[in-house]
């Protein structure tokens, strides 16, 4: 039987969608990363002439989608099971993660303009490429920024857009998460009989 009971339950199922959603797009961000790694044409891609020099970025997506899924099963597993324990364990990841998050924020706005000439470079050597892959990237910039000459467009999304999306979401979401997971391990801590 169930250790919590009314609207426990409900905060126990709610963690448990989602912690199912961030252990999927855990999953999802180590395919893109395997992909990225193994996939000839991207690899050729990334290490070649010309290619910035990020392609460490796809150890990171390697990375940060098996920390996903990990943390994502201490979260659905600790919510079904009522496990104090898990989770309490996805709340120390989850606040590692934040951390993280915030350390990457700060550095990413300290070198924002860096960060945005090396994609506008790469942008321009694949504008200057003519093989099939240097098109290919280029088509899609041309669609994710709905314009023809990207640079200032680039620009823009970075000053715009970026910030909004990376602060705003992820940190909503994983203090959410971590709300809802010490109140859930804070009811079967009360919910335990004593004998």
């Amino acid at each position: 039987m169930s250790k919590v009971q009314g609207g426990m339950k409900c905060v126990k199922y709610l963690l448990f969608a989602f912690n199912f959603i961030f252990w999927l797009s855990g999953l999802l961000v180590l395919a893109v990363g395997l992909w990225l790694r193994f996939d000839p044409n991207t690899v050729k891609l990334l290490t070649g002439d010309g290619a910035p020099d990020t392609f460490f970025i796809v150890y990171i997506l390697l990375g940060a989608g098996g920390l996903m899924m990990v943390v994502g099963f201490f979260g659905c597993f600790g919510a079904i099971r009522e496990s104090q324990c898990l989770l309490s364990s996805f709340f120390a990841c989850l606040l590692i993660i934040f951390g993280a998050e915030i350390t990457a924020g700060v550095f990413g706005f300290l070198n924002k303009e860096q960060i945005a000439e090396e994609i506008q470079k790469f942008y321009s050597d694949s504008i200057a490429d003519n093989n099939v892959n240097g098109t290919a990237i280029a088509l899609i910039y041309h669609k994710t920024l709905n314009c023809c000459d990207c640079h200032t467009a680039i620009l823009n999304f970075f000053d715009e857009k970026l910030l909004i999306i990376g602060y705003i979401g992820i940190g909503i979401a994983g203090i959410i998460g971590m709300i809802f997971s010490m109140v859930l391990c804070c009811a079967i801590r009360n919910s335990r009989e004593v004998i």
